[in-house]
This record gives structure tokens, sequence and C-alpha cells, in this order.
């Protein structure tokens, strides 16, 4: 019977901490963060998503339900190609043209819902976040019942950057599950595995300790599928009772309680997006 190696930390390295709720800066100081705006005619959908009227898919759905206008006419193509934003409506009311990009961390609480709003009458992150900010769209999505880190920005492009699994920003867990397991198994999901026909890809776990048959895990992946961690740890027997995203990239919930909002600093982000593949 080979000994099991002993459980290992997942190292972390320093981040700056967000600017907390009533800290926000008036007029942010510091260069404009993220590459510089692309000239010439762009498609619809993508100028909208920039200004944080919504992503590119919703902007198309949008579009389709005709509730999108130019100079009083409704669109029916995301495909439309335009200068700017003067002239468009979105449900009868002027869109504002792009501020700069900003970034915020948020401490999704468990029990909210990350939408608009849900036929069921659930909380959504909507009904947590506090007033005063600007109008904001979340990065990836947290389910129901999962807690922690829920990056927030007004930017649609950067929202799809950071999204996008080819840009490999990690994203960090805790979770807390009942079961047994051993720190091999867990190991052996960096190579990835397939459950039920759906593939995800490496995950870097570690056991961190246990409790009787409780324990907490610590894992890193750089996709953002459904559900991940929850299938991934029940394929392995685990039954998860609280899951905590810690982190998204260099972005931690340090510092914040659920409910509480920060700014990522501008210089901060400016440096992050340069970091980006």
């Amino acid at each position: 019977m080979r000994n099991k190696p002993p459980p290992q930390r997942t190292k972390r390295e320093p981040v700056p901490r967000p600017r907390r709720a009533g800290e926000f800066p008036s007029k942010p100081r510091g260069p404009k963060p993220g590459p510089a705006r692309e000239e010439g005619p762009q498609r619809i959908a993508k100028l909208l998503a920039r200004a944080g009227v919504a992503s590119r898919r919703d902007v198309e759905r949008m579009i389709a339900e005709g509730r999108i206008a130019l100079d009083g006419e409704k669109l029916t193509t995301p495909a439309t190609l335009l200068e700017n934003l003067r002239g468009v409506t979105v449900d009868g009311q002027p869109v504002k043209p792009a501020g700069a990009a900003r970034l915020f961390c948020f401490y999704k609480p468990a029990g909210s819902l990350t939408a608009a709003r849900d036929p069921k009458g659930r909380p959504t992150i909507y009904d947590k976040l506090p007033p005063g900010l600007p109008r904001l769209m979340p990065v990836g999505r947290l389910d129901y019942n999962t807690e922690g880190l829920l990056l927030l920005t007004n930017d649609g492009e950067l929202k799809r950057q950071l999204e996008l699994p080819s840009t490999g920003v990690v994203r960090r867990y805790r979770a807390r599950a009942f079961g047994d397991v051993s720190q091999a198994q867990l190991e052996d999901l960096a190579e990835g595995v397939t459950i039920e026909g759906v593939r995800y890809g490496s995950i870097d776990a570690n056991l961190e300790r246990r409790t009787g048959r409780n324990c907490w895990i610590e894992l890193s992946l750089t996709e953002g599928k459904n559900r991940e961690v929850r299938n991934v740890l029940a394929y392995l027997g685990l039954q998860v009772s609280r899951l905590i995203r810690t982190s998204y990239g260099p972005f931690t919930v340090e510092g914040l309680e659920p409910g509480m909002v920060g700014e990522v600093q501008r210089e901060d982000l400016f440096r992050f997006r340069q970091t980006l593949k």
C-alpha cells in the first residue's frame, strides 16, 4: 500500500486590494485601461456591448425582439455597422456613449441569482448590490447557492475577454464536501475528465483539511462551465455543502463580506489587461 502524499495548499500570488463601497472615486485617476479603441465602423452589437448595455449575445436577442432602434427605425440585424451610437435607442431610451472600462469585485451571497430578474421571484444579485453604482454586467455566473467573488463591469468587451477560456484567467474555489476522497484522486483531475458527455478541462485540486468525513478542497480552473465544480466533485462521490469562489485572476474577495462590493483601481485594471492573451 503506497503512502499518500500530504495535502498541499495552492500558492496564491499577492493581489491589490479593491476599493470598498463608499470609496469609489468620482473621477478615477490613471491611464485609460485596456487596448486602444478600434477606428472605423463597427457592428452595433459590439458598440452596445462596449457601452455596457448588454453582452453581444443579449444585444442580438434584443434586436430580434425589436427593442433597439436607430433614428426611430427598429433594427433587424446585429450586423449593422455604425461609427458611433448617436441616434441609437434601447427600449426608447438614448444610449450613452461608452465610458472608461471599470471593474468591481462583488461578494455574491449564497441564495441569489446571477440574473437581472427571475420569473420565480427569487432574489438576484441586483437586489443585493448597494445603490449608487453604474450599470454593471456580471462576468460569468455563479449558481444560486454558490457564494464568493463575482466580477462586475460596465464594459461588454472586457466582460467577454474575461469569460473566454482561451484567455486563461484562473478561477479559484473552496468547497466543503461530505464523503471520502484522496489527494491522488484529486490530482487525477489535472488530466481533465468527461462526465455524461461533457468534457471538463484540467483542474488543480488540493485537499486542504479533513474532519471526519467532511473536508475542504481548493480547486483552480480556467473554464467556467455550468456547475463545473459541483459536477466534478459529485463524480468523485462527494456531496458539496458549501462552495465559495475566492478569486478570479488576480482579484479576490479578501476584505469583502457577503453583499459588499469594491472597485478595482484603474491602474491595476490597466496592468491586468496587458497580461491577457
